[in-house]
Parts: C-alpha cells; sequence; structure tokens
C-alpha cells in the first residue's frame, strides 16, 4: 500500500476525482487530497472528504493546520503526488516553479514522484506555450498521462480529455513499485475462451479474466514487456500492455505460441475449455426441430502441457481452479503438466475465484512442502504475491 497525494485542479474534470480516489482506494492504496479553490467550486470537499477518510485541504494558510506547516506535512507525507485533472494554468505553475496556492506550494516542496494528467480545452492544450510546459515537466522526471481524445465538454473535439482512471493509477503505482521484472517479457493469458455451437450460442465459462488482467498489470507495473492474450473479456487493457483478443481455445493456442519466442515468464491463468462442438451449425440451431439435442465435443488442445514442451529456460506458471480438493487436484495437476509453478483456488466461493475483485490461493511448487497460502486479498494483491514467488523460482 503507498501514500497517494491527489492534487485537483479547477476543470471540469475535477468531477472524477471521487472516482479517482475510490479507485486508488480500492486497489489499496491510502489517499489524502489537496484541492485549488477553483476545483472544489467542480466538486464538493465534503465528497471528497467523506471517500478519502481524510480532511480535504485547499488553503494556503488555513489556521487549523498551521501547527504543522501543513505544505511540507502534506508534501512529506506523499509517496507519490498526482495532480489530476491538470489544468493549463497548474501545468505553467507547476513547470516555472510557482506556488501561490497550497496545490503548487506542495508540488514544490514535495520529493515524490509527480503524475500529472492534463485536462483541457484541445486548443489550449495544443498551445505551443501548454507544449512547452509539458516537455519541461518530463524534462524533470514527471510522468504525464494523457490526455485522452475524443469529445470534450467545451464541444470541441480532440485532445483534451482527462485520460482513463485506471492509467492514471497505473502510472502512478510504476513510480513507487521496485522495477523487479525489468528486462522480462511476461506473456500472461487470461479470461474464458468460448466455443460456438452456432453463429449465435456458445459454449463458455463463468471466468472474467479479472486475475489474468491483475497480473499483466502487475507485471508491467514492474518494468516488464507484457502480451496479455485475452479470452471474450470486457476489461480494459492494463497500461502498457500489449493485448490480443481471442475467442476459443485454438485461437488462444496460435496467439500463446505465437507470442512464446520472446516471453521470458509465462503466466497461463485463463479458463480455457477443456472441450469443444465437434463441429459448429452454419446456421442457428431450432429449438421446434428436436425435443433433445445431443452434442459432440472434441477435446481442446492443452495449451499448458504445450508451453511446458517449448518451455526452455522459461519459468512456467498454470492455474488450477478446483471446486473441490483444491490442494489434491492442483498437486495432480502440477506433475502432469511438469510446469514450475501451479496457483489453485476455490472457485466454488461466492466471494472469490469467478467475477469478483477478491481472490485467495495457494501456489504450489514441486517439492512436497513447496506450498505458499496467498490470503484473501485484492485480486492486484494476489497478482503481486505469485510474481514475487515467480522471481524467486527464476532467481533460485
Amino acid at each position: 500500500m503507498s501514500r497517494v497525494l491527489l492534487g485537483v485542479s479547477g476543470g471540469i474534470a475535477a468531477y472524477k476525482a471521487c472516482e479517482l480516489v475510490r479507485l486508488f482506494q480500492a486497489r489499496g492504496h491510502e489517499v489524502r487530497v489537496v484541492a485549488t479553490p477553483h476545483a472544489l467550486e467542480f466538486v464538493s470537499a465534503l465528497s471528497l472528504q467523506t471517500l478519502s477518510g481524510a480532511p480535504v485541504r485547499s488553503e494556503l494558510l488555513e489556521a487549523g493546520a498551521e501547527s504543522e506547516i501543513s505544505h511540507i506535512a502534506l508534501a512529506d507525507w506523499a509517496e507519490v503526488f498526482v495532480v489530476a485533472p491538470a489544468t493549463a494554468n497548474v501545468l505553467a505553475k507547476l513547470a516555472q516553479g510557482l506556488a501561490d496556492d497550497l496545490l503548487t506550494t506542495v508540488a514544490l516542496a514535495c520529493r515524490a514522484p509527480l503524475v500529472v494528467a492534463p485536462a483541457m480545452n484541445v486548443n489550449m492544450y495544443r498551445h505551443p506555450a501548454t507544449q512547452a510546459n509539458l516537455d519541461l515537466l518530463a524534462k524533470r522526471g514527471a510522468r504525464i498521462v494523457g490526455p485522452g481524445t475524443g469529445d470534450l465538454a467545451c464541444g470541441w473535439v480532440g485532445e483534451g480529455r482527462l485520460v482513463d482512471l485506471d492509467a492514471i493509477a497505473a502510472v502512478a503505482e510504476a513510480c513507487v513499485t521496485a522495477p523487479t521484472l525489468r528486462g522480462e517479457v511476461v506473456l500472461v493469458s487470461a479470461g474464458p475462451t468460448a466455443e460456438p455451437l452456432d453463429p449465435v450460442r456458445v459454449i463458455t465459462n463463468r471466468s472474467s479474466g479479472k486475475m489474468g488482467f491483475a497480473v499483466a498489470e502487475a507485471a508491467a507495473r514492474r518494468g516488464a514487456e507484457v502480451v496479455l492474450v485475452a479470452g471474450p473479456s470486457s476489461l480494459p487493457t492494463p497500461h502498457g500492455v500489449t493485448r490480443i483478443d481471442v475467442e476459443t481455445a485454438r485461437e488462444m493456442r496460435e496467439a500463446v505460441l505465437g507470442a512464446l519466442e520472446r516471453a521470458t515468464i509465462v503466466v497461463l491463468a485463463a479458463a480455457v475449455a477443456d472441450y469443444a462442438p465437434a463441429a459448429a451449425a452454419e446456421r442457428k440451431l431450432k429449438r421446434e426441430k428436436a425435443d433433445a439435442l445431443v452434442l459432440e465435443l472434441v477435446r481442446n488442445p492443452d495449451i499448458l502441457a504445450e508451453v511446458v514442451t517449448r518451455r526452455g529456460s522459461r519459468t512456467v506458471v498454470g492455474f488450477a481452479a478446483e471446486t473441490d480438493h483444491v490442494l489434491e487436484n492442483a498437486r495432480g495437476k502440477l506433475a502432469r503438466k511438469g510446469c514450475d509453478l501451479i496457483v489453485a483456488n476455490d472457485v466454488s466461493r461466492s466471494d472469490i475465484g469467478f467475477d469478483v475483485d477478491r481472490n485467495e490461493v495457494v501456489i504450489l511448487g514441486p517439492g512436497a512442502d513447496d506450498v505458499r497460502e496467498i490470503p484473501a486479498g485484492p485480486k492486484a494483491e494476489i497478482a503481486a504475491r505469485i510474481l514475487e514467488r515467480v522471481l524467486e523460482v527464476r532467481t533460485r
């Protein structure tokens, strides 16, 4: 968990600060907010305070807080300082070292990494002065994330939208995460597969892909080059991750093997269908034509087993989603597949596993006593623990 200081400046996108506070908290971080007076005309201090659980500071000289010299205390508290949205005016102040309000004064005193998410009218963003300010901030080490492109509140279309909040969070987290996977190429599979019965219907499973996506995001945050092969999923692509979308198990096999050559770490978290219809109907099957429908299913390729046969020096991690005898079944899968690690979890529980934001896993290695229990927590934390175990395996 990190200490995130969120600076909010006075643009229409300030209303998204509430959602950003919640996002940081959901990812396990402690958040405090410093806002400009104009920002509080767009979003209330009460809302931000209620969500963050800490007083929102906006005044440079506030009698109740100056006993600790508030701008210094906030600057020293922060492990990462995120300014979102960052208006053209605030960008100019940050670039030139001006400190005429609490936010910019804290920024001048803060030694923590600075993340800036610009949001403004497209013409203001394109102005040479704004571009020069962004260039200057970047040269000083600030991380610039965004802006996005699209319809703007002012009616114009173009650059200037506040970038996706997940991207802001990912960049902020990367600033406070050691690049332990720098130089590694991590290949991750995630989500379900969908095996077609006809042009309308598919056989699939309950996997949402959240665990695999969390692993991909955690690996990217640690400096790895990440390729994510994703079955059908509406989850957003993690920041800095190359995504390959597939549907069937055979498509997933082709994509995984196609990306395998450069991979140094392979984490196969996808819930791949073991069987698929022998042949998909060319037209929609009609229920009126039969009282019963008999399907012929054929075995899908075993992606994990095939990757292990091509392992070389790669570290290969498989997943075992079980509903009973979790450790026994996972241990059997580890022995059969021959991978380095198996991550086992009980998907019969409604509070962890499929399509929820939390998980509880056991990581099994080849030794009889090589068992690492990871208690229930957000999938982002579980992903981090899995990668820590992978690093232990690679460096032993």
